[in-house]
């Protein structure tokens, strides 16, 4: 039976316990206040990341992509451990060049085999992927048959997410001024999906009552499999996850609440929360 390693960047908003737990290796994006550059998660946490950014005066942070010295480098120390393949699972390649790394890195050895999966996803869109992954990992499916399967499920992903304002995604690049001018205006407490690998706005309610229960309307589905609640040092997130839970039939135990990290944070700025749902196959 070959054993299947399964890779992610920093994204994913995995954190490392978690990551650790499900046996995934994290390589980490990179991210940059004025002249001073941290790994993601690794010399960042996420908690220390949101006190940068919140601090009065404090510069925008920049994102940038890992390098594919820095995937060559993980595939490399896996592959010494006794894996005969890898599946890598990355950021949406619209979204960031980390996917065209991690393509880099496999081309170097190209006598391994490598899998390098556009999750078309981000925070945990794609931290969900990665986790399925590992469990047929676990489970002793091939690399061929894990790829197959995320190919197949990423595309059910709901993912939607509240945020106070678009002006982060704007400065960041990920939407036009002009669409962040419309969101912003009236109070508007926008509402975000990934669709295509792309970001959209789902909704634009006035008020962050509605947005909640819109929020809460959009993640609805019959049948989820496994739920990730997602958020920027967001209010009441814990009772956010409980109407989550409850509305979903969903076991409120197994229902994960995430920090969103360095890497996908600059992005949506602070007070940002909502929830990733996989549905059953």
């Amino acid at each position: 039976m070959s054993r299947v390693a399964i890779v992610t960047d920093s994204a994913s908003d995995l954190p490392a316990e978690r990551a650790a737990a499900a046996g995934v290796t994290v390589v980490p994006l990179l991210v940059t206040f004025g002249e001073r550059e941290f790994k993601a998660g690794v010399d960042m946490s996420y908690e220390d990341f949101w006190r940068e950014l919140t601090a009065p005066g404090a510069p925008f942070p920049k994102t940038a992509a890992a390098a594919p010295g820095a995937f060559k480098d993980a595939f490399e120390g896996l592959f010494a451990q006794g894996y005969d393949e890898i599946v890598c699972i990355n950021v949406g390649s619209k979204l960031s060049a980390t996917m065209a790394s991690a393509k880099v890195a496999r081309e170097m050895m190209p006598d391994r085999a490598i899998h390098v999966v556009d999750s078309e996803s981000a925070t945990l869109g794609q931290g969900l992927l990665v986790l399925l992954a590992a469990q047929r990992a676990r489970e002793g499916k091939s690399g061929a048959e894990i790829v197959n399967e995320v190919e197949r499920r990423k595309h059910t992903l709901g993912l939607y997410l509240a945020l106070e304002t678009l002006e982060y995604l704007k400065r960041g690049g990920r939407i036009s001024p002009a669409r962040a001018a419309i969101g912003n205006v009236l109070s508007v407490k926008p509402i975000i999906t990934i669709e295509d690998g792309v970001v959209e706005t789902a909704d634009k309610p006035r008020t962050r009552g509605k947005a909640r229960a819109r929020v809460l309307e959009l993640l609805s589905t019959a049948s989820p499999e496994m739920i990730a609640v997602i958020h920027g040092q967001a209010e009441d997130i814990e009772g956010f996850a409980d109407e989550l839970a409850k509305q979903n039939k969903f076991p409120r135990d197994q229902v994960a609440i995430y920090l969103i990290g360095p890497s996908v944070g600059p992005h949506t700025g602070p007070g940002v929360y909502g929830a990733v749902i996989l549905p059953k196959a």
